[in-house]
């Protein structure tokens, strides 16, 4: 049994590092290349696993390259796949994901490859109603949907990483508890100007416990239904971005398993995110539970 479930995108990516990015049709050499797991949901459970809790992940993958490749990763990691589903003859989710030196910025080109639907069987829905936390992305959204009714009915919490405008997000974000988009999902579904107002908006329409929108390099919003409070973002100097996010959300569901209230995983969820960006690799790069706690006090914030 695990705190921490998972459905959604489990990627296999190759990052490549370059000085900058090239203009089209020509040539430019790379600074490195290295071959990571990638995804929200599955990121965001190793960086549970790597701060001390148990996680486990909840899905399909193929028996290819990037199937393999993925169930080792999460087993390097302390991440659960018992109960994850293995599908020959498919090609797995990859991305080629640019991390240009000059701007700390990424570019992502991904094949979403053709595994068949995760579908949750008698086991998946026990492990479900076991845990502490179901965490969501948006991927796989008929099993997600399913598992957090699931959850709903079962005082099971769910955290929904609203990362993109996924078709059928309006089916999933009832369920949330945890509802943390990024600012990019937050304006674009309510069609506000500011986060305050769309973290409003979103709280009225889904009534969560609390909605967190992230605005990466600026921090993010906090708010509960009664009070907002913006949290900010840790200074670092940034290697690579790409899973900053992902981590993010598993660093606020790690912070729900330890006790913490909702404003102070704000807090320690920045502070580890940043840190993972002062390395390449979204999963290797997550710090320790010690490492994130003297991070947080040399920047005077005490957990």
């Amino acid at each position: 049994m695990s705190k921490v479930v998972g459905i959604g995108a489990c990627v296999m990516d190759t990052l490549i590092t370059v000085p900058n990015y090239p203009t089209e049709d020509t040539k430019l050499r790379a600074t490195s290349s290295k071959i990571a797991g990638g995804g929200p949901v599955s990121t965001g459970l190793v960086a549970v696993s790597k701060l001390g809790e148990s996680a486990e992940y909840l899905g399909i993958l193929s028996d290819d390259n990037g199937g393999d490749f993925l169930r080792k990763d999460f087993k390097k990691y302390g991440v659960g796949t018992d109960n994850t589903v293995t599908r020959g003859g498919y090609r797995s989710f990859t991305s080629v994901i640019w991390l240009s030196e000059n701007s700390a910025s990424r570019t992502c080109v991904f094949d979403k490859g053709d595994l068949p639907p995760f579908e949750l069987n008698i086991i998946h829905k026990q492990q479900i109603k076991d845990a502490d936390i179901l965490m969501v992305d948006g991927n796989e959204m008929s099993a997600a949907v399913e598992g957090a009714k699931i959850a709903n009915e079962n005082g099971v919490k769910v955290l929904y990483d609203a990362g993109g405008l996924y078709d059928g997000v309006e089916k999933l974000l009832p369920y949330a508890d945890y509802l943390i988009p990024s600012k990019e999902f937050a304006l674009g579904h309510t069609g506000e100007k500011t986060v305050e107002d769309a973290a409003k908006k979103l709280f009225s329409l889904y009534n969560p416990l609390v909605v967190v929108i992230t605005c990466g390099k600026d921090g993010g919003y906090c708010f509960d239904g009664e009070k907002g409070t913006f949290y900010p973002v840790y200074p670092v100097e940034v290697l690579d971005s790409n899973g900053s996010g992902d981590v993010f959300h598993g660093a606020f569901a790690a912070g729900l398993c330890k006790g913490y209230d909702t404003l102070k995983c704000c807090h320690f969820a920045s502070a580890v995110s940043a840190l993972k960006c002062t390395g390449v690799g979204a999963r290797e790069s997550v710090p320790s539970f010690q490492q994130v706690e003297q991070f947080l006090k040399e920047n005077g914030y005490e957990l």
